[in-house]
């Protein structure tokens, strides 16, 4: 029986290995395969092939220019908040994380000192569990989402004050730290952060759409999904534009779709599109806790990709996936232990010039479970595959390898609008 699991796992890996993906006919075209880690310009020409004198020209011009990482979910299960020293969750990717202007991540627990640690259904964190992300690098921060009542207005509150605090002790260093998505007082209208840095504006707004329990939802930015609070926020988002001139507005949506489904579906789509057009140039959504696919949005009259819809990232950290599936490592679960960190280079051909979007880069990630029971962060390369076999490591070896083929199939998506 083991040597037919074998079997169908290799016949898995070289079958995904022969896949290529096939354009859409169209406005929309799909993205070349891309390994984790290659840069990937995204001035493209309407056929959607690369201009390489624009290319050029730009590489030349990057004088002002911004870097973003968007990680998924932080979580923080027993197996994870069990760990005696936090920093080796974020060790392999800290100097990813560090080298870019601006990393965002969602933290999907209250953090509240007060109460004991919890995990699933009702989640707690205290502060070291967050703050080792930062030391790591993360500096930008969702606080809302499905879970961030889990504790009651009382952890919302306890919540809002670290943030506060954080925020406050990273006030003019080199590496300052925001937060968005509660609100100090109920009622309050949805909030943002502006971010400035070396001549770049950058509006920060978080909400979600879904919720566990809908007590205290004053104290959060939420936008219920019906068609009227959806519309006054699309106004709200033309308003804070409107009333603070930035260069870039990312906005970042937990989203209410299904959880542990990798497939988009046309409304959310199309939905995303009016945001788009309402004056957000990225979209940030997370919630599936799987990774989603991304997609690239242009103006034909432009003759460029000038906005960015990441529909989720998945899991950076948690321990949802405990006990891989290591016979069936397409089984849905299993997706549930990778995610995406993937950045994105802006620049400016001069300071107060438009801001346009020159490079991604696709970093995936898997939660490795070390012989020790601690569950730490690894780049789903082959170099990790080539640890694991020089470890001996031979059944995580097979998974992680059959893993890294699956994510590098993600779908990247190009539309003209």
């Amino acid at each position: 029986m083991k040597s037919r699991n074998s079997f169908h796992l290799l016949f898995f890996i070289i079958v995904l290995a022969s896949c290529k993906a096939v354009p859409k006919q169209g406005s929309e075209t799909e993205a070349p395969e891309t390994p984790s880690g290659q840069s990937v310009s995204v001035l493209h020409e309407e056929n959607g092939t690369s201009s390489l004198e624009s290319e050029k020209k730009a590489s030349e011009t990057l004088q002002h220019n911004l870097t973003l990482l968007f990680a998924g979910d932080i979580m923080a299960h027993k197996p994870n908040y069990s760990m005696s020293d936090y920093s080796l969750i974020w060790k392999d990717i800290a100097p990813l994380a560090r080298s870019c202007d601006f990393s965002f991540a969602n933290i999907e627990a209250p953090v509240d000192d007060s109460i004991p640690y919890a995990t699933y259904p009702r989640f707690n964190m205290h502060h070291e569990y967050p703050e080792a992300a930062i030391s790591a690098g993360f500096n930008v921060f969702s606080l809302v989402n499905n879970h961030s009542n889990d504790q009651g207005l009382s952890g919302m509150k306890h919540t809002r004050e670290w943030a506060e605090k954080t925020e406050s002790a990273h006030k003019g260093t080199e590496r300052e730290v925001f937060f968005s998505g509660l609100k100090k007082s109920g009622g309050d209208a949805i909030g943002y952060k502006i971010i400035k840095k070396n001549g770049w504006t950058i509006i920060f707004c978080a909400v979600t759409e879904v919720l566990n329990e809908k007590d205290h939802i004053e104290y959060m930015d939420y936008v219920p999904p019906a068609h009227d609070a959806r519309e006054a926020f699309g106004n709200r988002i033309r308003h804070i534009r409107a009333e603070n001139p930035c260069d870039i507005f990312i906005l970042s949506i937990h989203a209410n779709v299904p959880e542990y489904i990798r497939s988009v579906s046309a409304s959310q789509r199309a939905y995303y599109y009016k945001l788009l057009d309402c004056g957000a140039d990225i979209i940030w959504a997370n919630h599936p806790h799987v990774v989603q696919e991304r997609e690239f949005i242009g103006k034909k009259s432009e003759r460029r990709f000038s906005k960015l819809i990441l529909y989720a990232n998945g899991n950076t950290i948690s321990a949802q996936r405990y006990k891989p599936a290591f016979d069936t490592p397409d089984a849905p679960h299993e997706y549930t232990g990778d995610g995406l960190l993937y950045k994105v280079l802006y620049y400016k051909k001069e300071e107060g010039g438009i801001a346009i979007l020159h490079e991604t880069e696709a970093h995936y990630i898997t939660t490795y479970i070390t012989t020790a029971y601690q569950f730490v962060i690894k780049y789903l390369d082959d170099d990790f595959i080539a640890y694991l076999g020089n470890a001996g490591r031979r059944e995580w070896m097979r998974y992680i390898a059959a893993r890294k083929i699956i994510m590098e199939n993600t779908r990247v998506r190009k539309t003209w609008l």
